[in-house]
């Protein structure tokens, strides 16, 4: 049966039905070229797809177009695949065609399905459909599988007595608390693959944040208001007045700004900040507060660039200086949210790599580099050595799209000293 504008009904319906998994998936910019040169899509198509911002919306573009290009379309773009090393893709569409119109045997891989929206916390906003990510499992590029062994190296005396009285000061024991949210098993939702490989990244993170002295707290597999509930709880605890830092960690999918709960409904992530910003949690006030997020930002795949030839630049971002205020008044005066640091496992827009076997990549380098940088070195400078690590690391998965693929941690920061750690270092013993 003849579709739309001459399409096969059930090539329509089987590019319908896997629609989510080729707009992630599909790499397009050699792939559109194959069919404009078939005349499936024209110049000025052409032009309309390319304007789109990213693969994603790009590949949504085409797909809305490829119905309406003829009979020989589908055979033309399933071609175009073959060509341009996208084999896994059109196997999959030739396998999932309907069964009594083709001889081809009823044997469904593994791919993911189709992804319902989720919903945020609050029904004052509506975000918009975020199809299921399945984060991809990089395969090892060596021999290591599961969590390090992490050896804090200690600091010396004579480093925290030349440093000690310009950082801040880090001599409590402990050195402060700790809560670790990993959302691993989303059981019961549709919406959201289990996080393979999420349990490395807690234990690790349990193990370092230990060894540096502090007082950690893990919540496994917590619904958004669940979440939200438990680091408000966290951020009221009396022990933080005597303390001198704390840490929050979230481990879970996300989105630009959000985190998932389990039930698949959103934490907005400046509602995290807002919970230890120097109103809300006084306690904390004039104390480093460190967050790590593991997380997606987006669904963008970074596919990396080639590097020119000769030397790499680097550009430091800039320095924005505020005006010191007056000494008008009695008390003095903070801005609402200050001394928090925030390292994100990815950039804006951008999806999260996680190995199965080894844990993400973020948290593997975050562990590492504080393992063994620590003694001499503060977080800020730290999170840069993390940036540099992953910025040279790569995916390993051929015939799909993370082969090949990039990632690029960053962090942001509202300290106003340097934060070292000093391990090992206790004064008042």
């Amino acid at each position: 049966m003849v579709g739309q504008c001459g399409m096969l009904k059930e090539h329509e319906q089987v590019l319908k039905k896997n629609r989510i998994i080729l707009a992630k998936q599909l790499v397009p910019t050699e792939l559109l070229q194959h069919l404009l040169a078939e005349d499936i899509i024209t110049e000025e198509m052409l032009e309309i797809i390319q304007c789109k911002s990213g693969n994603f919306n790009q590949n949504v573009e085409l797909l809305n177009l490829l119905p309406k290009r003829g009979p020989y379309a589908f055979d033309v773009f399933c071609t175009a695949l073959r060509e341009t090393k996208q084999e896994h893709l059109e196997k999959m569409l030739r396998l999932r065609i309907p069964v009594q119109e083709t001889n081809m045997p009823k044997t469904i891989p593994d791919f993911e399905p189709n992804l319902p929206v989720a919903t945020k916390i609050s029904d004052s906003f509506s975000p918009p459909k975020k199809p299921r990510r399945t984060e991809p499992m990089e395969c090892s590029l060596d021999d290591g599988d599961g969590s390090p062994n992490l050896s804090i190296q200690p600091c010396t005396i004579d480093f925290y007595n030349k440093h000690g009285h310009m950082a801040y000061q880090m001599q409590s024991s402990p050195r402060g608390l700790a809560i670790v949210i990993s959302n691993v098993k989303f059981e019961g939702n549709r919406d959201l693959e289990d996080r393979s490989g999420g349990n490395v990244d807690y234990e690790a993170l349990n193990t370092l944040f230990v060894n540096f002295g502090y007082t950690v707290k893990i919540l496994h597999n917590l619904k958004a208001l669940d979440m939200q509930n438990q680091l408000e709880e966290f951020s009221r605890l009396p022990d933080h007045r005597l303390l001198d830092s704390c840490i929050v960690s979230l481990l879970s999918h996300g989105v630009d700004g959000a985190i998932y709960g389990v039930d698949g409904k959103l934490l907005q992530l400046q509602d995290v900040f807002s919970i230890f910003d120097n109103a809300k949690c006084p306690n904390l006030q004039n104390k480093p507060k460190m967050f790590f997020i593991q997380a997606c930002r987006g669904e963008e795949t970074d596919r990396g660039v080639d590097q020119l030839d000769g030397k790499e630049r680097s550009e430091s971002p800039g320095c924005e200086q505020s005006d010191a205020g007056k000494e008008e008044q009695l008390k003095v005066r903070l801005p609402t949210s200050s001394d928090m640091i925030c390292g994100y496992a990815c950039l804006k827009g951008t999806a999260a790599m996680r190995n199965t076997k080894r844990g993400s990549w973020f948290v593997e380098a975050l562990t590492s580099v504080f393992t063994e940088h620590a003694k001499d070195t503060h977080v800020a400078d730290m999170l840069v050595k993390v940036n540099a690590v992953i910025k040279e690391r790569e995916g390993y998965a051929p015939g799909t799209e993370f082969h090949r693929c990039k990632e690029m941690s960053e962090y942001c920061s509202t300290l106003c000293k340097d934060l070292y750690l000093f391990p090992g270092i206790y004064p008042h013993k």
